[in-house]
């Protein structure tokens, strides 16, 4: 198990992704947390409240919202992963793709940071559910799904043109060793013959109770949660505007994590984990982008009585200075790793690692710029697919063998291909697959210069390998 590299009650503050990369591997337990759902809309916090000023922005854009670094991990290390990407932004467009490749980076994040008995609870509604299933099942692996959590509420207004939207999903993943604890809920009854005490009914016993709605008896939960949602006039309510009921995430924390457990909220917000994980006692860590989240957290703790008496009686100057250098720490920070440094896993399958040959460790860019050379023909490089000439700005890096048929990572098994031949490829196809597939639709230019781009390609490949070409050789 790995060791925090953080404190206790840390609030950091920026982009999630670049602390969960300077946080120890297997240091959580739990990972709750209520991440944007491409809404396709803005979202601002209630003016004059606790959260005036909080703002975000979800809708999502391929070209402006995605970073190349993203695709390139995703693409050249997790295949699985990308074909949920890539499928999603042929089926549905876009949006929800960049959507998902911003999620995908830091759910890999998010699973390297969990112990093998963590669980993570992911709440999205149905927007996007069944396609952040496929990716967490890529990611996670889909025999460590558990649950579709349904948080079912009622709240004003009703549609006639089809059933109203009342409720949210919670994706829930652990593996078979994790923590879970069972949680019991009320059951009511209207049968005359209920009264408070135990009673014996179908050969077993039950015991009921009674408070203000009724008689009821007390059973495991379910995996749809009737709780009502925070209201306007809700006293719980700090303005945040996509804030969610206290006792929803209570239920998680206690559910899936013990004392002691480091509980961790990538997307806080306005921290309603890590007041559920205080109130329980359980270590904490939250991350937001927005900076007020700390002012939230202390007036929520004092809220729920969380806070010592002799922090509450001084000026409220002097004991946020107090509070926060004594109990929590809010920082912009990254923390330093004491690990192995990696910043993300092999997630379905454990695969023996080697040392690697220098050859075996070319950048990208590097065996792009090297297979331009190797399949140039005048000013032109020949696409392996196609056998159209193009310019090397048109042409994309892409496997032989497929990386998902566990071929080489490494320039021996890889080609230069046109935008459209890579499209079709995918993670699907050999290179001979794409090959017959060209011919069939009639995209195939010239087979005869497509066969032998692939030959120069991998025999100037070889050379490399066998030392007789420089690795740095007309790339710099």
């Amino acid at each position: 198990m790995g060791e925090p590299n953080w404190k206790n009650r840390t609030l950091f503050h920026g982009d999630n992704l670049e602390f969960m990369r300077a946080m120890n591997s297997d240091s959580v337990d739990l990972i709750a947390t209520d991440p944007p759902f491409n809404k396709g809309k803005d979202f601002h916090a209630t003016p004059d409240s606790l959260a005036s000023g909080a703002k975000f922005q979800d809708r999502w854009n391929w070209q402006e919202d995605v970073h190349p670094d993203w695709v390139q991990l995703i693409e050249g290390k997790h295949p699985n992963v990308w074909q949920v990407i890539a499928s999603t932004k042929e089926s549905w467009g876009d949006d929800m793709a960049a959507f998902l490749c911003y999620m995908a980076v830091r759910l890999i994040a998010m699973r390297r940071l969990l112990k093998p008995t963590g669980s993570i609870y992911l709440h999205c509604d149905p927007t996007a559910s069944h396609y952040l299933k496929m990716l967490m099942d890529a990611i996670f692996g889909r025999k460590n799904f558990q649950n579709e959590i349904i948080w079912s509420y009622r709240t004003g207004g009703s549609s006639k043109t089809r059933f109203s939207k009342k409720h949210d999903v919670i994706l829930f993943y652990g593996s078979s060793n994790r923590i879970f604890n069972v949680i019991k809920e009320k059951s009511y009854t209207k049968a005359q013959s209920r009264k408070p005490g135990v009673i014996n009914y179908g050969g077993g016993t039950a015991e009921f109770f009674e408070d203000e709605h009724g008689v009821f008896n007390l059973v495991n939960c379910r995996d749809v949660w009737e709780m009502s949602y925070i209201g306007s006039t809700d006293p719980e309510r700090t303005g945040y505007p996509t804030q969610k009921p206290l006792a929803l995430y209570e239920r998680i924390v206690q559910a899936s994590s013990g004392g002691g457990s480091v509980v961790l909220d990538p997307f806080c917000g306005c921290a309603t984990t890590c007041v559920a994980a205080e109130k329980h006692k359980r270590q904490w860590v939250g991350i937001d982008i927005w900076p007020k989240v700390q002012d939230v957290v202390v007036e929520r703790l004092e809220k729920e009585g969380l806070i010592a008496p002799k922090y509450t009686r001084k000026t409220p100057s002097a004991r946020e200075q107090y509070f926060w250098a004594e109990e929590l720490h809010f920082t912009d920070k990254l923390p330093q790793r004491t690990d192995d440094g990696k910043t993300d896993v092999d997630y379905l399958e454990t695969i023996e690692s080697f040392a690697k040959e220098p050859w075996e460790r070319l950048s990208r860019t590097a065996m792009t710029k090297h297979l331009g050379r190797a399949q140039t023909k005048g000013d032109w490089v020949i696409c392996a697919g196609c056998g159209r000439e193009l310019e090397i700005e048109f042409m994309e890096l892409d496997h032989i063998k497929p990386k998902a048929g566990r071929g080489a990572d490494d320039i021996t098994n890889r080609i230069l291909l046109c935008g459209p031949c890579n499209k079709r490829k995918r993670h699907r196809l050999t290179l001979v697959g794409l090959m017959d597939e060209n011919e069939k639709e009639n995209w195939m230019y010239d087979l005869t210069a497509a066969k032998n781009s692939q030959v120069r390609a991998e025999n100037y490949a070889q050379k490399i390998r066998r030392g007789q070409i420089s690795l740095k050789d007309g790339i710099e």
